[in-house]
């Protein structure tokens, strides 16, 4: 065996790894657009957290703000609406999860794990009825929270679910505060 016949074997596998390399960088720029259009675009990203100033938001008040295109309730409850929440007892309640997206799935009802503060002064919650989408009145219905007026659901000072069709508490979103002003949704 020659010399020369060597190296045809190698200059070939060579030629062989150059093309399939070639071919592989070729299928990569051609696909990574097709990839690539399925992310979020930057409209999208900016949309996915807000934040919210509650400032002027006063004891015993809500405001609604728009957060990926649905309502969210944020409420300063006064003491009233915290002690009213805080007693009632869990086997009185519809749902007896927390629905809350800040804490585990299976975290209880109480009034504790649905504010956002440990003292209970702040309230946040998906302003959209569980039973099929509407947005509950607030400050109405029997158990001083929001009364859906689509199906008569009542929920109470805490979002609980406590009469009518709405089969879960309103979902408490990720939320938290980044200072004493102002709340981070997502």
């Amino acid at each position: 065996m020659s010399q020369a016949e060597d190296h045809a074997g190698t200059r070939r596998d060579f030629l062989y790894y150059a093309t399939a390399g070639a071919g592989a960088v070729a299928t990569g720029a051609a696909v990574w657009p097709l990839i690539n259009q399925m992310n979020p675009s930057e409209d999208v990203k900016a949309l996915s957290s807000i934040q919210v100033d509650i400032s002027g938001v006063e004891t015993g008040t809500q405001i609604t703000v728009k957060w990926l295109g649905k309502p969210v309730f944020i409420r300063h409850r006064d003491q009233k609406d915290i002690d009213l929440a805080r007693s009632v007892k869990l086997d009185e309640l519809v749902d007896t999860k927390a629905e809350n997206d800040n804490l585990p799935a299976d975290a209880l009802a109480t009034d504790e794990n649905r504010a956002l503060d440990k003292d209970g002064n702040w309230l946040v919650m998906m302003g959209v009825c569980t039973h099929l989408g509407c947005v509950p009145l607030g400050n109405a219905g029997d158990f001083g929270g929001w009364f859906c007026p689509c199906h008569g659901s009542h929920y109470d000072s805490a979002g609980r679910i406590r009469k009518g069709p709405a089969p879960r508490n309103l979902q408490v979103p990720v939320a938290a505060f980044t200072d004493e002003k102002t709340i981070k949704l997502g």
